[in-house]
């Protein structure tokens, strides 16, 4: 049902986007509706496939600028993992935020054929800095970062930014930078700046995926080096589990400000989480709940004026 159901949603948003392209004269003058850039269509011979092939997973890194043109043709919509580079306690991986998005991000990129764009590694994640291996952008630089991938994108015809966030850490900066990202646009003179727009889906933030972890962890869930994400982790990349003691308890409930009182407070790194209960086979789980149901939130962002 859900591939009947997305395939649906998909034909309808290509119907829609055809009407648009033929009342902008796409075709005739070569140019992608309020694209700011002039487009020759790339060679092209009706009867082969697209440039881009059916098992092509859509990263823009793997696509040469060919493909990328010819991806804007039909779609203006593209999908941007973000994540961070911090400790997630004895058994998290540094990287699990920055992992959880990006093999989400392309999940959804391959189930809906969206162009998916190199993965923003580190986020804002300052408080965790009194842990080693932390790496972090002060959110003054995230908004720079964030202004920059979208401004590039945009002056390309880009036009929809999804962003599959895996931190928490992450959302008011990105709000934020969506915020001064419009207005810069806009003072550019960019004849899409109108038409841009951004959202956040935060796949740890699902209710497919909060409810599956309530069933299968309660509230040993917590809010950070949870089971949810290290079980992700664990069925992507099951030679890099990691097996340390864990104390039975563990600190919960606390404000976050610096660093070192975030040490201070949560010794090991977890906020209420118990990792050990994570299984690849529960990560495999939270993969399918989380691309399925941000798959359906994309469809509804690319849909939506």
């Amino acid at each position: 049902m859900l591939y009947a159901h997305i395939y649906t949603k998909i034909h309808t948003l290509i119907t829609f986007d055809n009407e648009i392209y033929r009342e902008s004269g796409i075709g005739k003058k070569g140019v992608i509706a309020n694209s700011p850039l002039p487009i020759t269509p790339p060679p092209h011979h009706p009867t082969t496939p697209s440039l881009i092939g059916e098992n092509n997973d859509m990263l823009l890194h793997l696509s040469t600028w060919y493909e990328v043109q010819e991806y804007l043709y039909r779609s203006q919509g593209i999908i941007i993992p973000i994540g961070s580079t911090e400790q997630h306690g004895p058994t998290g991986l540094i990287g699990t935020d920055a992992i959880c998005a990006e093999a989400i991000a392309r999940g959804v990129g391959e189930q809906l054929k969206v162009m998916v764009a190199p993965t923003i590694n580190v986020g804002m994640a300052l408080h965790h800095a009194a842990f080693p291996g932390t790496i972090s952008l002060r959110p003054s630089t995230m908004i720079l970062v964030i202004g920059e991938y979208i401004t590039s994108l945009a002056k390309a015809g880009f036009n929809k930014f999804f962003f599959i966030n895996g931190h928490g850490g992450n959302i008011a900066t990105l709000k934020a930078a969506f915020s001064e990202t419009y207005t810069i646009l806009a003072d550019l003179n960019l004849p899409n700046a109108h038409l841009v727009q951004c959202q956040v889906g935060n796949w740890f933030m699902a209710s497919g995926v909060y409810q599956l972890a309530k069933e299968l962890y309660g509230n040993q869930e917590g809010s950070h080096a949870t089971p949810s994400e290290v079980a992700l982790t664990q069925y992507l990349y099951p030679e890099a589990i990691k097996q340390a003691p864990l104390a039975v308890e563990v600190a919960r409930g606390h404000q976050i400000y610096g660093a070192a009182d975030f040490r201070r407070r949560y010794p090991d790194g977890r906020m209420g989480s118990n990792p050990a209960l994570a299984t690849p086979e529960h990560g495999q789980q939270f993969y399918e709940v989380a691309v399925k149901e941000l798959s359906n939130s994309y469809l509804e962002f690319l849909n939506s004026y």
